[in-house]
């Protein structure tokens, strides 16, 4: 939970009348220019690299064409020639190999799959919420609203305490959910990939707002027994977007340490952080955020690379946590009878919007084909320089990458990001269906996306997968990946037994076999 970047209000999508601040703002009215520098960044920041490398194949390639023996002659008598030529071929190869980054892969992930008994259908969740005898007759309807649009279907989980009348939000039950997410994903990992928990030497954990002492890390190093030398990391109240977080910051400390290998354990825990009042602004993370979570292997192993999945490209990450309006539109905090919840601005979309034009701008230049760099460059100059009444190009992104992994955080922000990327529905397809069938599972939901996507068989060699979440705070983040083979959904996916059902038909919103 603590991510409404995700728990966007359903119905708020697209109302006529609607205020322009609830939905996601037009890309095509406004870019700025110095996100576009920042991406431009990126490759300068490599550029020493990218001139050292056609310049020594040229220095190879005139070379094969004179007399090799004529070369030998004339280098035999010319000591100064052998050691400038020399100094050159080992200067450039240091600082290739010094500069050059580490290739980071990823062998395999695991999705948490909750038993059938944790099952939340439409009719159950507002029976609960009726007789649990906390909310009124506006929050209820409310809530019934906000469900019958919000693109969950009849398969949805909650965590056991929350399936009690009353609820049971104690710090036990929330230590058992906390567990059986975790250690049910990394069971799956372990098994998959034959790895041995004392193999381990990097572990990130991040779950937004369950940060109990001991650390969830520490509670997984004590589970597995993992080894006492382990640089274990925990990372709270970052939100849905903080499983790219989580991976930014593995794929750092892979650079440090070579031949190594990381777990990444994304998670959310609803047990403590179920709203029971009647402000409706907290109402609507009750709707949407379902139990999830997904444990994912990293490697900086050359061995590795013929057995992984994908390898990292870039990961691109956005803060507007400088703006006020943008730091508190996701914001936990007690409703007038001191009642704890996650209270989501009606400026929420128009920020995530902005959130999202900065990220976008900024990891153009880096995946983007050349043609579409300039059109979008060119428009931006002109704009810029004349004061242009021209509006800004938009990038093709479907150029750039072959699959969408967009956070499943609610339907309305699925539904603008289609619009605004120019998406086609297949597009938007795993995160609809991830929303339907799982629900907001926060951090861990672009995980799931990239399972259906696995399950479906639609993953080639090459291509390359965009995963972009948003979190509180405001963050939006971005990772790109690269396939190494033609993927195959791992074993115990979380698609399994159902992946033949979807996609599923929905109207507005609703799936047609809901009433």
């Amino acid at each position: 939970m603590g991510d409404g970047g995700a728990g966007s209000p359903p119905i708020q999508h697209a109302a006529p009348g609607q205020s322009p601040s609830r939905r996601l703002p037009d890309f095509l009215q406004s870019v700025n220019l110095k996100y576009v520098k920042l991406g431009y960044h990126y490759l300068i920041t490599h550029l020493l690299t990218l001139l050292l490398i056609p310049l020594m194949a040229m220095i190879l390639v005139e070379a094969g064409r004179s007399d090799i023996r004529q070369l030998w002659l004339h280098l035999q008598y010319n000591l100064v020639s052998v050691v400038v030529c020399s100094a050159f071929l080992v200067f450039g190869t240091t600082v290739y190999i010094m500069t050059r980054p580490r290739p980071v892969y990823l062998v395999d992930y695991a999705c948490y799959r909750p038993p059938e008994s944790l099952q939340v259908p439409y009719q159950k969740f507002m029976r609960h919420s009726r007789l649990c005898g906390e909310f009124n007759d506006g929050s209820l309807e409310f809530q019934r609203k906000v469900l019958g649009r919000s693109g969950l279907g009849e398969e949805t989980y909650l965590p056991e305490a929350l399936h009690a009348l009353p609820p049971r939000p104690t710090m036990a039950y929330a230590r058992e959910e906390a567990q059986q997410v975790m250690f049910g994903a990394l069971d799956g990992l372990f098994r998959n990939t034959g790895i041995k928990p004392r193999d381990i030497s990097i572990l990130v954990v991040n779950c937004s707002l369950f940060n109990p002492t001991p650390s969830l890390s520490a509670m997984i190093v004590n589970h597995y027994k993992l080894r006492s030398n382990i640089k274990s990391f925990n990372l709270g109240g970052m939100g849905c977007s903080a499983g790219v977080i989580s991976i930014d910051l593995a794929r750092d400390l892979l650079q440090a340490h070579r031949n190594t290998y990381a777990v990444v354990v994304s998670a959310e825990n609803i047990t403590q952080n179920w709203y029971l009042g009647n402000r409706k602004s907290m109402l609507i993370p009750n709707c949407l955020f379902r139990v999830g979570g997904a444990a994912v292997l990293l490697s900086n192993r050359s061995a590795d690379r013929r057995r992984s999945k994908y390898r990292l490209v870039h990961v691109v990450r956005t803060h507007r946590g400088a703006d006020d309006k943008a730091f508190q539109c996701v914001y936990q905090e007690q409703d007038d009878n001191g009642k704890v919840g996650v209270s989501l601005s009606k400026d929420l979309m128009a920020i995530a919007g902005g959130a999202l034009k900065t990220n976008i701008t900024t990891l153009g230049p880096l995946v983007l084909p050349v043609s579409e760099q300039l059109l979008f460059f060119a428009t931006l100059v002109v704009k810029k320089l004349f004061n242009a009444k021209i509006k800004p190009y938009i990038p093709d992104f479907k150029l750039a990458f072959d699959h969408f992994c967009i956070h499943a955080g609610g339907r309305a922000v699925i539904d603008e990001l289609e619009k605004n990327l120019h998406l086609l529905p297949v597009h938007v397809e795993p995160s609809r269906m991830t929303l339907h069938r799982f629900g907001n599972t926060s951090s861990s939901s672009i995980w799931y996306e990239l399972a259906y996507i696995e399950a479906k068989g639609r993953i080639r060699r090459g291509h390359k997968v965009w995963q972009i979440a948003f979190g509180s705070g405001f963050k939006c983040n971005s990772a790109v990946w690269q396939s190494l083979r033609n993927v195959k959904p791992s074993p115990n996916s979380p698609w399994e037994d159902c992946i033949d059902r979807y996609p599923v038909q929905l109207v507005d919103g609703i799936p047609s076999s809901q009433p």
